[in-house]
């Protein structure tokens, strides 16, 4: 699939649609079929209908990219997905997220035991996603495959915590936040890429360039979704609007305001944090907050950087249509939240 001259704001539809994404969709469906098991069918719940697949995509578009069959990853893509269907499931109970993709919230509809439970379940089948069906990689290539996931796993839930840490809390915020996006979301994008390398046979050098073009996807990508919680409608993200001032969570763009206010800005600010923008026009005067201090733009600013470097990673491979994907994956992330 080319992206030449394409309109980055409908990419990612498009490869959704592409052979890679059609792949993925049907063998998702034919892996999770309906059933009476009550395990599958919150698993399926989470899973399906499939979103853009954008991680597996990127495994298997990693491991084209050196040379390896998409084919002979595409088991291991789709763990990619049940690693982020497990992080979605256990993330919207910590956050009391009620909707999910226009639906109520798996652990809405099944209760949080069952959901939190469901998340344990997708980790193990992730694991299991990269040695049931090997294809022709090199046993010391699905080792390391396996060891880069248990990391990225470990990551993801230092991630956690440190959100946690940070909510109600600007100061903790304007310091821990770039740790906390580089633990939380960078660490999941730098392992499906890293996996669809290390599973495609690459060279040291070409799978560590992937892991470092993942992990600057994955930062600008959560800035991206920063912005969005200010710039989209609610039908556009498939969550309730101001979703994270909701969870008292304070996001790259409230933190660039907190910095820029003045002092009697940032002590409301940290009132208007702490009860969720539950006051009277609390989401408006936030909204103004953000233009006059032009959060906004140095968010936006910080993730053209990102995705700048992601790009960068990629002069290291040869040209290739799977590079020019990975590369329209960059520009996605930025034209998204214009």
């Amino acid at each position: 699939m080319t992206v030449a001259g394409s309109q980055y704001r409908t990419f990612i539809d498009d490869l959704a649609r592409s052979e890679s994404g059609r792949l993925l969709h049907q063998e998702l469906g034919r892996r999770w079929p309906e059933t009476d098991d009550q395990l599958a069918v919150i698993s399926r719940y989470a899973l399906l209908p499939a979103g853009k697949l954008l991680r597996p995509i990127m495994t298997l578009h990693a491991a084209e990219a050196v040379g390896g069959s998409p084919a002979d990853v595409l088991a291991a893509a789709l763990g990619m997905e049940y690693l982020h269907g497990a992080a979605e499931l256990h993330d919207d109970i910590i956050d009391d997220v009620a909707v999910r993709r226009g639906r109520p919230a798996a652990h809405i509809t099944y209760g949080i035991p069952s959901a939190i439970l469901t998340g344990d379940h997708l980790i193990c089948r992730a694991f299991a996603a990269i040695v049931d069906e090997p294809g022709a990689t090199s046993p010391g290539h699905v080792v390391a495959a396996v060891a880069a996931l248990a990391a990225a796993g470990s990551d993801l839930c230092r991630g956690q915590i440190l959100e946690a840490q940070m909510v109600g809390d600007l100061e903790a915020g304007v310091r821990w936040y770039p740790e906390m996006i580089r633990l939380k979301t960078g660490a999941l994008f730098r392992v499906v890429c890293l996996i669809g390398a290390l599973l495609g046979g690459a060279e040291q050098d070409a799978a560590s360039a992937l892991a470092r073009y993942g992990e600057n996807i994955g930062l600008a990508f959560q800035v991206r979704d920063d912005l969005l919680d200010y710039v989209a409608t609610p039908e556009q993200t498939g969550k309730p609007a101001a979703n994270d001032l909701g969870n008292g969570r304070p996001t790259l763009p409230f933190l660039l305001a907190y910095e820029a206010a003045a002092d009697s800005e940032r002590s409301r600010l940290l009132a208007v944090l702490r009860r969720h923008g539950s006051g009277d026009g609390d989401a408006g005067w936030v909204n103004d907050l953000l233009k006059k201090t032009g959060a906004v733009a140095s968010a936006r600013q910080q993730m053209a950087v990102h995705a700048e470097r992601a790009r960068a990673e990629l002069a290291v491979l040869a040209p290739s249509p799977s590079v020019d994907v990975l590369a329209g994956i960059a520009h996605w992330t930025t034209s998204e939240a214009s």
